[in-house]
């Protein structure tokens, strides 16, 4: 179910998803378990704190209060007695006490520090219930009758002696410490089984963009849950059709050349054998037109399948390719910065769909600029030249197999119009891209751009 909201709140919900929400899905995953769990944490501790250990607390002191309310009440009944009840109060309630009069009270209470709220809290509560008016102070020691409370009477001060235990139970810090620990093994489980998932599907991921750029991992084995087995398993076959597809492809593109060479060459050579004339040279200008147009098609469709990925210095690539046009009547220029490196890709493809850009430049410009930079992410090759360019409505026309622009690209100045479609097919193959745009020379822009 989906709840409609308004273009407004819909906009401000995708900024604080884009913002805030993780991007990974190992940490969306861990997102999902800790807020609950730390949720959980809070409201059972809260729910403990205000039931069970409250109350607890709330009857310990009560009773703690009342046994000094009822060893105050017998000693100022009978004085003469207060020994006795010492002793009685020491084996029978745990509590001893001691009485000061109230000319000696005040050598007495000098302590320094007072007991936290958390501790004593309900013992005040307690006190100021039993003894009303009367002056009472609680204090905390570090020994084993850790706890004193001074209850001062009219008739004298009474300083009782006894356990922290007796008001406090410790029983909340051991709760929040076995919830923790579990809290904190139950996370690292969590995240152990989350690495290993999140590992089979980015290596899943990892494996099918190196199959996109040409690359064929055989080590590749599923792995993870059965979802992600079942997503693998489900490539790997995809991978593999495709693979037959196209070696299937290319082995019936090399019997047509075959079959088409034949016819081809027998008529050459009767069209050789006949007397000069002008059909004679329309002939043979037909018959290379069609050889140029078949080897051209068997480029783009036979493509360079059958090439192994490797790394590929673009830097020695490109200055080997403008070698071979040192000698046309053109200016080059070319530039590149320190941090080009070499990219893993299929070196042939590359050098041909570089070489087809480059001598496009060659064929309609004077002066050509080559430009080669890289980052950690993705190395870019721009190629300008001053030529006539191409118009903006007719670049994304000019990557579809066999077409020319006609007032430019002719059969006698340009191929069969399979250029920059080979060009693209093998930049695509690597996972990169091919732009054109109107260069600073004064014609046309290439960019591409391949990542690392």
């Amino acid at each position: 179910m989906h709840i409609r909201l308004s273009p407004k709140w819909e906009e401000k919900l995708r900024y604080l998803r884009l913002k805030f929400l993780p991007r990974t899905l190992f940490f969306r995953t861990m997102l999902l378990i800790f807020v609950p769990l730390i949720v959980v944490q809070i409201v059972s501790v809260v729910m403990f704190f205000d039931g069970s250990w409250s109350r607890m607390g709330r009857r310990l002191s009560e009773n703690l209060a009342s046994d000094m309310k009822f060893i105050i009440d017998i000693a100022n009944e009978q004085p003469k007695k207060v020994s006795t009840l010492q002793k009685m109060s020491s084996s029978t309630l745990e509590l001893d006490f001691e009485y000061f009069s109230n000319q000696a009270k005040h050598q007495v209470m000098n302590k320094a520090s007072k007991g936290n709220k958390l501790i004593v809290g309900y013992l005040e509560e307690a006190l100021k219930q039993n003894f009303g008016e009367d002056m009472t102070s609680i204090y905390l020691g570090n020994g084993d009758k850790d706890l004193e409370v001074f209850v001062d009477t009219e008739k004298g001060l009474y300083k009782f002696t006894a356990s922290k235990k007796k008001i406090f139970s410790s029983s909340i810090f051991m709760f929040v410490v076995w919830m923790a620990g579990t809290s904190v093994l139950l996370f690292l489980v969590a995240v152990l089984f989350l690495r290993i998932q999140v590992r089979s599907i980015a290596r899943l991921a990892e494996v099918a963009e190196e199959f996109g750029k040409g690359i064929d991992n055989q080590d590749f084995k599923p792995s993870g849950s059965s979802e992600v087995r079942k997503a693998a398993i489900a490539f790997i076959k995809m991978k593999e059709r495709i693979q037959r597809q196209i070696s299937e492809r290319t082995q019936m593109l090399a019997g047509v050349s075959h079959d088409l060479r034949t016819p081809l060459t027998r008529m050459k050579l009767q069209v050789t054998m006949m007397a000069d004339s002008d059909d004679k040279k329309d002939f043979l200008s037909d018959i290379d037109e069609m050889e140029k147009m078949l080897d051209g098609y068997l480029s783009f469709v036979s493509g360079e399948g059958g090439e192994k990925s490797s790394f590929v210095d673009m830097n020695e690539m490109i200055l080997s390719i403008i070698n071979k046009f040192r000698n046309k009547k053109a200016l080059i220029r070319y530039s590149t910065n320190d941090q080009v490196s070499a990219i893993q890709g299929r070196e042939q493809a590359l050098k041909r769909a570089v070489t087809n850009i480059i001598a496009n430049a060659f064929r309609y410009g004077k002066t050509i600029s080559v430009k080669l930079e890289s980052n950690n992410k993705k190395l870019n090759l721009v190629i300008e030249d001053d030529g006539p360019g191409i118009p903006k409505d007719k670049r994304n026309d000019v990557f579809k197999a066999f077409y020319r622009l006609e007032n430019s690209r002719n059969k006698e100045t340009g191929g069969v119009g399979l250029g920059l479609s080979i060009a693209k097919d093998v930049i695509s193959s690597h996972g990169g891209t091919i732009e054109l745009d109107d260069s600073e020379l004064g014609g046309l822009k290439v960019l591409i751009s391949i990542p690392l």
